[in-house]
């Protein structure tokens, strides 16, 4: 079949650090049964390409896991960019192109709202950072106390009480044990700390021209409320012509799995 314009949009989905496509399944789902057409992103070095050492497996070797930087920690801004920009462009035969993110995935859709904001429809941020202000998701997390971005990889594996109640508390917290340790299992050890270092801050003469919405999650301890609500008003008083579009869900950091409706409802309005 030829590719052809039909004026519906095409949502394209970018995770953040640690994740990959899957992550958005019930979101995906959710939106394609109620009409619309999906592309989830596995960013470089995720998905497929995603590092999964021996030491990473059971048994685990948690010094030889940590012992050599993975693959993925060379991954660039730039190259997230170009793949996104690269997808963006495949799918925008077809209509226009809603890009949403979240959480460390906002730094990536903001770089390519830069980029080609003439091939964006809107930007979509979901609980995901906004850099304005400051230059980098870093910058940012410096502001809330997390001052080490770590190349090392992460044992999302552990069995330790102790850490499974602390990521809980921090990404997850209205979900079920259960449910947690699931959404936990999504997620990949490595993930490069270049991303969240890199400049990032949006520019009013590209970005600043593309419509955009944010989608606040209450109950994000990740992204606190107040943070989120920062980077809004940043935004907006860059561009207060283009103001965000804004929208509530009581959730946490993760809780996007746990309410694609609430999640698919807003975007089906757009």
């Amino acid at each position: 079949m030829p590719n052809s314009w039909d004026g519906r949009p095409t949502f394209v989905f970018v995770h953040g650090a640690h994740g990959n496509a899957g992550y958005w399944t019930p979101l995906l789902r959710e939106l394609g049964l109620r009409g619309h057409r999906t592309v989830a992103v596995d960013l470089p070095g995720h998905g497929p390409d995603a590092y999964f050492p021996m030491s990473y497996q059971a048994p685990q070797d948690l010094t030889a896991l940590t012992e050599l930087p993975a693959p993925t920690a060379a991954v660039t801004l730039q190259d997230n960019v170009s793949h996104v920009e690269a997808i963006v462009r495949r799918v925008a035969v077809f209509g226009p192109v809603v890009l949403v993110g979240t959480s460390g995935g906002g730094a990536t859709i903001s770089a390519v709202g830069n980029a080609i904001p003439d091939s964006l429809a809107r930007l979509v941020y979901i609980s995901a950072w906004c850099c304005v202000e400051l230059p980098s998701v870093a910058a940012y997390l410096a502001t809330l106390g997390h001052h080490d971005v770590a190349a090392a990889p992460v044992n999302w594996r552990t069995a330790d009480p102790n850490t499974l109640q602390a990521l809980k508390s921090a990404l997850m917290a209205d979900a079920t044990d259960n449910q947690f340790r699931a959404c936990l299992n999504l997620l990949e050890p490595a993930d490069s700390p270049l991303v969240l270092t890199a400049d990032s801050r949006v520019q009013a003469a590209t970005w600043g021209k593309i419509p955009r919405t944010y989608i606040r999650l209450s109950r994000d301890r990740a992204i606190p409320p107040e943070m989120q609500d920062k980077m809004i008003a940043e935004a907006d008083a860059l561009t207060p012509a283009n103001p965000f579009d804004i929208h509530t869900v009581d959730t946490s950091h993760m809780g996007i799995r746990l309410h694609p409706n609430e999640i698919a409802e807003i975007l089906d309005q757009l």
